[in-house]
């Protein structure tokens, strides 16, 4: 029995040690397949070029509404206006939106257009039915999606689309810089990272064969007759995670996807704290694994044993066991220092892994717990059931 034992444990390590290696090397041969458009050579000016319509929508965002507002008025594209939703705040979101919209029109230097919603149609999300409409108003060859608390540089629209016309795209993702301010913010971005080079391996979108998809609420930037042959956002009325939604229909309806780099070509801060990771994330976790109990436990099962028995196992194992998981352990640190060099954070923040993890594992089971015990998410204070949400998962 102890000989059994002792074979057993050493096979559970090594295959997670194996795991993590080949999503170490995978990483390692993908990612620098990635183009980093913040290098000179996408320094370019498209000719001609395409009109974008770039659609921001914003709930009670009066903080936040205005920097992002005037960095997208000072691009330097030749060729786009910004169309702002106003989707029916309460604070002064919309008043800041129509006065800069004044200022810009007596300087006669006008790309804005704002729109204001005041009721929410039956069988939508208010974010999916915001942006649905501005598009209705946009005139673009291309549409931009954008958050409203995302800061751009001037060149950024400029050298977006002249990777997109140059490699032919049809929907291009670029990928944000996060501002981070204290170390347990850093703690949960490098987390998320190495999941999300575990996980979706982003260099794969390009390939047409794979299911490999992407989607950023911060820069997804369409072709407007993409846009509309998938069916718009009029397809996915109830996607809570509507930026992957879209990056998961292009893809599944055959069009050229693309996901890039760009140092600060994008900033936005993404939650304060851990705690904000947490509470941000518990309407979105349930829905990614859609809505279903059964997989989100596997999910946070498959998370703690791979995430956190290695730390674990390497101190209370011997022999070959303690060898497989120390391997998982060097690949997650590798996992970390190829993505320090992209978001900044150091690659030692591996030694607070096994704290994030039962951070996330937490958080996900809390999305679960929490959307059904309220029936559905209350998202900006509209509440949306289980069995209005459920719709929005096969689309």
């Amino acid at each position: 029995m102890i000989w059994w034992h002792a074979h057993w444990e050493a096979l559970v390590a090594f295959a997670i040690g194996l795991v993590w290696l080949s999503r170490l090397l995978a990483a390692s041969r993908g990612m620098p397949k990635l183009a980093e458009i913040s290098r000179p050579e996408w320094d370019l000016r498209p000719d001609p070029a395409p009109r974008v319509s770039i659609v921001v929508c914003a709930l009670n965002e009066e903080g936040k509404i205005e920097p992002a507002l005037r960095s997208l008025l000072e691009l330097d594209y030749p060729d786009y206006e910004v169309v702002a939703v106003d989707d029916r705040s309460t604070d002064r979101t919309g008043e800041i939106m129509d006065r800069i919209a004044e200022e810009y029109r007596a300087n006669a230097h006008h790309h804005l257009r704002v729109v204001h919603v005041t009721e929410l149609p039956p069988g939508w999300l208010g974010k999916v039915h915001a942006m649905w409409s501005a598009t209705r108003v946009a005139d673009g060859d291309w549409i931009l999606f954008t958050d409203a608390d995302v800061v751009f540089q001037k060149e950024t629209l400029r050298r977006a689309i002249a990777y997109a016309e140059r490699e032919r795209a049809d929907h291009v993702v670029l990928f944000p810089t996060m501002l981070m301010y204290t170390w347990d913010e850093r703690m949960m971005i490098a987390f998320f990272q190495a999941m999300f080079v575990f996980g979706h391996r982003p260099w794969k979108t390009a390939d047409p064969k794979s299911r490999d998809h992407m989607g950023v609420g911060a820069f997804n930037l369409i072709r407007r007759s993409v846009y509309e042959k998938i069916g718009t956002y009029a397809r996915m009325k109830m996607a809570v995670v509507d930026d992957m939604k879209l990056g998961e229909i292009v893809k599944k309806e055959g069009y050229a996807q693309r996901n890039v780099f760009g140092r600060d070509l994008i900033q936005l801060h993404w939650h304060s704290g851990a705690l904000g990771v947490v509470r941000g994330l518990t309407k979105n976790f349930f829905a990614i694994l859609r809505f279903n109990p059964f997989l989100t436990l596997g999910v946070i099962l498959g998370m703690l044993l791979f995430n956190l028995t290695p730390f674990v196992g390497v101190f209370l194992t011997h022999g070959w066991a303690r060898a497989g998981y120390a391997l998982a352990l060097a690949s997650i640190a590798g996992i970390y220092y190829g993505m320090s060099d992209r978001s900044t954070i150091p690659w030692y923040y591996v030694v607070l892994h096994p704290v994030s993890t039962v951070l996330f594992a937490y958080t996900v089971g809390r999305s679960m717990v929490v959307t059904l015990a309220q029936d559905g998410i209350t998202w900006r204070g509209t509440h949306y059931s289980l069995n209005e949400l459920r719709k929005g998962v096969d689309v």
